[in-house]
C-alpha cells in the first residue's frame, strides 16, 4: 500500500526512541502512532566524564580510596567504559556502590543502570528502582527520567503512569531532554495524562530547540502526520535532516523513506538508498530491513537478492520483525537461498512472537497452502484474524475471501463484504477488486454492476493488475458500462504490461478477433505467448488453437498438441476437449480413440459441455469404449441441459430413433426445436423433416420449407436439397422449378452427391434451363463418383445409347453393375438386358437370370416378363413354365402388356396352367387394350372362332 515504508518506520519511531534507543519492529505497516517505551537496558556515561578530564588515572584511584565520591564516581564510569583501564563492569558496579553509599546521586543512578541491565552485578529491577528513587529523590534529573520510565512500564514496582508522569516532569522542568521526550510522548499517546497533541509539541519543540536528535525526528513525525499542528512533509523533512546530520539513525531513516516515497521532496531512491545505508552501517534493524528491500525490489541500486538476504539477516537477528517476516519470505521463494520452507516457518513464527501482522498473514498462507505445515483451513483463517484485527490490509483481504469460499470459517458472504470492505477502505487494492466482484455478482450485497466498475476502477487506479484486466473484460462485455472494445483494449494493455498473465490472453483474443483493433495474427501469438510463458493455461491452449489453424504462425499439428498438452494438464478443459479431438483425428499424435476418451472425459467430469456432447459422440459411435446408446443419451442430455445445440440435436435424434431412450418422436421434436432456435442448421433441418412427415408435430409443409430455408441459408447441403424438392413440387412453397434449381446448384457446389444427381437430371430434361445431355452426364458422373445408385444407372444409359458422351457399351455395363451392386433395380434390369443380348458383354443367360431376378425380386414388371420368358423356354435355368406363368402373373398385374400376352397364351392353350379359353380371352383383352399387335390378333382369331 502507499507510503509503506514510511508508515513502518513512523510507527517504529512511536513506539521507541531516545538516543541510540533501537526502533522497535512495527505491528502493521499502516498501523498508527504507537507508544513510546524507555530501554534502559542502554549505558549512558554522562558528558563531561572523558578521558582527557581523567588525565592520570593513578591520581583518582587514590583520591577514590581516600573515600573522594568524585574520585569514585569517575574511577567506575572509567571501568565501566573501559576508558584509560581494561573494562571491568564488575569494579565500575563497586566503585558506584561506594559513592552510592556517600549518597551521590550521580552514583546511584549509573548504579541503578548497572542493576537495571544486569552489568556488573545480579540484574535486579526492584534494587535498580531503589538506587533511581534514592537519586531522584536528591532530584537527579537522569534518574528522575528513568524512574518515570519504571513507573510507566512496570518494571521493578507496580505500573503507575500518573506517578511516571510527575517524574518525567521534575526531570523535565530541569531541562532533561528525555524527560521532555518522554513527557512530550505520554501527551502525544495519551498515557497518564489526558492525550494532548499540542502539549506533546511543546515539549518536542522545547528539547528539539536544544539541538536533541531524538525530538527532532519526533518533531518531523509530528508534522509529518498533522499531530498537534497543521501537516507539513517539508517541514517534517527539514526536523528529520536536523536529526539525520546529527547521526542518529531513527532520523536518517525516516529521511530515506521520504526520498524512497517523494513526500516532502522530489523522489529519489539513490539519496533514501544512502541515508538507509548510514542508519544500517549503525546498526539500525529498521533501516537495515529497509535497505535490504531496496536491493530486494532493485530500487535505487542493481537488484541484488543476496546483499537483501544479508541486511535482512542483520535486521532479523536484532530481533526486528519485518526483517524476519522478509526473511521467511525468501526462504519460501528460495530467493538466494535454498527453498526451504521449514526456516521459513521458523522466521514466520519469530515475526508472530511480536504480534507482527504481515508475518501473521504470511503464516495464514502457509497454512492455507499446506507449505511445511499441515493444510489447515482453520488455522489459517485464525492467523488472518489475529492480523486482520490488527488493521493489516492484506488479511483483513485474505479473511474475507475465506469467507467468501467457505475455507476454515462458516460460508459467509457479508461478512467476507466486511472485511474486503475495511481492506478498500484502506486502499488495499486486491480488496477493492474483490469488493468490486463481490458487487457484480450480487455476493453477500444486492447486485449492482455500477458499484462493482466503481470499485475495480479503484483498484485498477492504484495499477491493480487483476482489476485492470477485470475493467477490461466490463468493457469488452459491457457489464456495468456500455460496451467498449477499445476501453477493453487499453486496460487489458494496462494490466498486460505489468505482466499479468490473464490479461495478455485478452489481449491475444482481441487481436484474434478485431476486437477494438486491427485484426493481427502475429500481435495475437505474441502476447499468448507471453501468458503461456507464465503457465496460463487459457493461453496455452489458444497457442494450441493458433498452430492447428496456422494463424499467425506456420499449421504445425505436433506443436498443437505440444500447447494443447501443458494446457490440458492443468486441467483446462477446453484444452482437454481439442487434445481428445487431435487424438480422434489423429493429428499432430498416433490416432487413438482411447486417449480421445480420457481426454473428453477429463474435460466432462469439468461439466464442460462440448466435452459432454463429444463423450456421447464416442459412446454412440462405439470408439475408445463399448458401444452404449444409454450412456450415449446420458451425455448428450448433460450437454443439451447446458444449452448446447449440437448436443440437443444429437439427443433429438437419439428419441426419434428410440436409441438409449424410448422413442418418442414429439420429445425428438422438442429437443430439435430448441437446438433449431439457437440456429443450428442441423436440427433445423431435421426439425423440417419431421414438420414435412408430420412426425412428433403436426403435419405443415410451409413450416417445413421455412425450416428447411433456414438451414439452407447457412449452408446446409441437406436442407438445400429438400427446399429445392419443395420448390421442384410446389410443396410449402410456390412451386417454382428455377428455384429448385438454384437450390440444388447451391448444394451440387459444396459436394452434395444428391443435388448433383438432381442437377444432371434437370439438365438431362431441359427444365429451368436449356437441354444439355453433356452438362447432365457430367453432374452424374460426380454423384457417381461418390456412389449415388441412380446416377451411375443413368450414367450407364448414356454409354449404352451415347448421350453426352461416346457410345461405350462396356463403360455401360461398369457403370450398370456399380449401381446394380448397390441393389438399383432399373440397372439391374439393363444389366440382365445387356447380358441377354451380349451387349458390352459376352452373352450369358445364366447372368441374364441372375440379374432380372434381383429386378424382379423388387417388382420391376419388365424384368419379371423376362425373368418369365427364361423359365418358359429354359434360358439360363431348367424349363418351368408354372414359375414362368407366376412371374408373368407378377408383371401382368402391374399392367405389363407382355406378360398379360403371354398368360394368355398360357389359358389358351393350357401350358403351365389349366387351359381355360375365358381367361386367356380376358388377358388378352388386357394387352390389347394396350394396343398390343400380338394380343389384338389373339383376341379377333378367338371371337371369331366362338362364332
Amino acid at each position: 500500500m502507499r507510503h509503506r515504508w514510511l508508515c513502518l518506520v513512523l510507527c517504529g519511531l512511536w513506539l521507541s526512541i531516545g538516543d541510540g534507543f533501537a526502533v522497535a519492529a512495527p505491528t502493521d505497516s499502516d498501523a498508527t502512532a504507537g507508544e513510546f517505551s524507555v530501554d534502559t537496558g542502554v549505558f549512558m556515561a554522562p558528558d563531561e566524564v572523558t578521558p582527557q578530564q581523567i588525565p592520570d588515572l593513578r591520581e583518582v584511584q587514590r583520591k577514590a580510596d581516600q573515600e573522594y565520591v568524585a574520585a569514585q564516581v569517575n574511577l567506575g564510569l572509567a571501568y565501566a567504559n573501559g576508558r584509560g583501564v581494561v573494562k571491568d563492569e564488575h569494579k565500575a558496579a563497586t566503585w558506584f556502590k561506594s559513592a552510592a553509599d556517600q549518597g551521590d546521586a550521580r552514583a546511584q543512578t549509573f548504579l541503578g543502570v548497572m542493576y537495571m541491565n544486569g552489568r556488573g552485578v545480579v540484574k535486579d529491577e526492584h534494587k535498580a528502582m531503589e538506587w533511581y528513587q534514592k537519586a531522584a529523590d536528591q532530584g537527579d534529573a537522569r534518574a528522575q527520567t528513568f524512574l518515570g520510565a519504571m513507573y510507566m512500564d512496570g518494571r521493578g514496582v507496580a505500573k503507575d503512569e500518573p506517578t511516571a508522569l510527575a517524574w518525567y516532569q521534575k526531570a523535565a522542568d530541569q531541562g532533561e531532554a528525555h524527560a521532555q521526550v518522554n513527557l512530550g510522548l505520554a501527551y502525544a499517546n495519551g498515557r497518564g495524562v489526558a492525550k494532548d497533541e499540542r502539549k506533546a509539541m511543546a515539549w518536542f519543540q522545547k528539547t528539539a530547540d536544544q539541538g536533541y536528535a531524538a525530538a527532532q525526528a519526533l518533531l518531523g513525525a509530528m508534522y509529518m502526520e498533522g499531530r498537534g499542528v497543521v501537516k507539513n512533509e517539508r517541514t517534517a523533512l527539514s526536523w528529520f535532516q536536523k536529526a539525520a546530520d546529527q547521526g542518529y539513525a531513527a532520523a536518517q531513516t525516516l529521511l530515506g523513506a521520504m526520498y524512497m516515497e517523494g513526500r516532502g521532496v522530489g523522489k529519489d531512491e539513490r539519496t533514501a538508498l544512502s541515508w538507509f545505508q548510514k542508519a544500517a552501517d549503525q546498526g539500525y534493524a529498521a533501516a537495515q530491513a529497509l535497505l535490504g528491500a531496496m536491493y530486494m525490489d532493485g530500487r535505487g541500486v542493481a537488484k541484488d537478492e543476496c546483499t537483501a538476504l544479508l541486511w535482512f539477516q542483520n535486521a532479523a537477528a536484532q530481533g526486528y520483525a519485518a526483517a524476519q517476516d522478509n526473511l521467511g519470505r525468501m526462504y519460501v521463494g528460495g530467493n538466494c537461498v535454498a527453498k526451504d520452507e521449514r526456516t521459513a516457518l521458523a522466521w514466520f513464527q519469530k515475526a508472530v512472537d511480536q504480534r507482527y501482522a504481515a508475518a501473521q498473514n504470511n503464516l495464514g498462507r502457509m497454512y492455507v497452502d499446506g507449505n511445511c505445515v499441515a493444510k489447515d483451513g482453520h488455522t489459517a483463517a485464525e492467523w488472518f484474524q489475529k492480523a486482520a484485527d490488527q488493521g493489516y490490509a492484506a488479511a483483513q483481504d485474505n479473511l474475507g475471501r475465506m469467507y467468501k469460499d467457505g475455507r476454515g470459517v462458516a460460508k459467509d458472504e457479508h461478512k467476507a463484504m466486511e472485511w474486503f470492505q475495511k481492506a478498500a477502505d484502506r486502499g488495499y487494492a486486491a480488496a477493492q477488486s474483490n469488493l468490486g466482484r463481490m458487487y457484480m455478482d450480487g455476493r453477500g450485497v444486492a447486485k449492482d454492476e455500477r458499484k462493482g466498475m466503481e470499485w475495480f476502477q479503484k483498484a485498477a487506479d492504484r495499477g491493480y493488475a487483476a482489476a485492470q484486466a477485470f475493467l477490461g473484460a466490463m468493457y469488452m462485455d459491457g457489464r456495468g458500462v456500455t460496451k467498449d472494445d477499445r476501453k477493453a483494449m487499453e486496460w487489458f494493455q494496462k494490466a498486460a504490461d505489468r505482466g499479468y498473465a490473464a490479461a495478455q490472453f485478452n489481449l491475444g483474443r482481441m487481436y484474434v478477433d478485431g476486437h477494438g483493433v486491427l485484426q493481427d495474427d502475429r500481435t495475437a501469438m505474441e502476447w499468448f505467448q507471453k501468458a503461456a510463458a507464465q503457465g496460463n493455461a487459457q493461453a496455452q491452449a489458444a497457442l494450441g488453437r493458433m498452430y492447428v489453424n496456422g494463424r499467425g504462425v506456420p499449421q504445425n499439428d505436433r506443436t498443437a498438441v505440444e500447447w494443447y498438452q501443458k494446457a490440458a494438464d492443468q486441467g483446462e478443459a477446453f484444452a482437454q476437449v481439442n487434445l481428445g479431438w487431435m487424438y480422434e483425428q489423429g493429428r499432430g499424435v498416433p490416432q487413438n480413440d482411447r486417449m480421445a476418451m480420457e481426454w473428453y472425459q477429463k474435460a466432462a467430469d469439468q461439466r464442460y459441455a462440448d466435452a459432454q456432447v463429444k463423450l456421447g459422440w464416442m459412446y454412440e459411435q462405439g470408439r475408445g469404449v463399448p458401444q452404449n446408446d444409454r450412456t450415449a443419451a446420458e451425455w448428450y442430455r448433460k450437454s443439451a441441459n447446458q444449452g448446447v445445440a449440437g448436443a440437443q440435436s444429437n439427443l433429438g435424434a437419439m428419441y426419434l430413433n428410440g436409441r438409449g431412450v424410448a422413442k418418442d418422436e414429439r420429445v425428438a421434436a422438442e429437443w430439435y426445436q430448441k437446438a433449431a432456435d439457437q440456429g443450428y442448421a442441423r436440427a433445423q433441418f431435421n426439425l423440417g423433416m419431421l414438420y414435412e412427415q408430420g412426425h412428433g408435430v403436426i403435419k405443415d409443409e410451409r413450416v417445413a420449407a421455412e425450416w428447411f430455408q433456414k438451414a439452407a441459408d447457412q449452408g446446409n447441403a441437406q436442407a438445400q436439397v429438400n427446399l429445392g424438392a419443395m420448390y421442384l413440387n410446389g410443396r410449402g412453397v410456390t412451386k417454382d422449378e428455377c428455384m429448385a434449381v438454384a437450390w440444388w446448384q447451391k448444394a451440387a457446389d459444396q459436394g452434395d452427391a444428391q443435388a448433383q444427381f438432381k442437377l444432371g437430371v434437370m439438365y438431362e430434361s431441359g427444365r429451368c434451363m436449356a437441354k444439355n445431355e453433356r452438362a447432365a452426364r457430367e453432374w452424374w458422373q460426380k454423384a457417381a463418383d461418390q456412389g449415388v445408385a441412380d446416377a451411375q444407372s443413368n450414367l450407364g444409359g448414356m454409354y449404352m445409347e451415347g448421350r453426352g458422351v461416346a457410345k461405350d457399351e462396356r463403360m455401360a455395363v461398369e457403370w450398370f453393375r456399380k449401381a446394380a451392386d448397390q441393389g438399383e433395380v432399373h440397372a439391374q434390369a439393363h444389366l440382365g438386358w445387356m447380358y441377354l443380348n451380349g451387349r458390352g458383354v459376352v452373352k450369358d443367360d445364366r447372368m441374364v437370370v441372375v440379374w432380372f431376378q434381383k429386378a424382379a425380386d423388387q417388382g420391376e414388371a419388365h424384368a419379371q416378363t423376362i425373368l418369365g420368358m427364361m423359365y418358359a423356354t429354359g434360358r439360363g435355368v431348367a424349363k418351368d413354365e408354372r414359375t414362368a406363368r407366376e412371374w408373368w402373373q407378377k408383371a401382368a398385374d402391374q399392367g405389363n402388356a407382355d406378360a398379360q400376352n403371354n398368360l394368355g397364351l398360357m389359358y389358351e392353350n393350357g401350358r403351365g396352367v389349366p387351359q381355360d379359353k375365358r381367361k386367356a380371352m380376358e388377358w388378352y383383352q388386357k394387352a390389347a387394350d394396350q394396343g398390343h399387335a400380338g394380343a389384338q390378333t389373339k383376341l379377333g382369331q378367338m371371337q371369331r372362332d366362338q362364332k
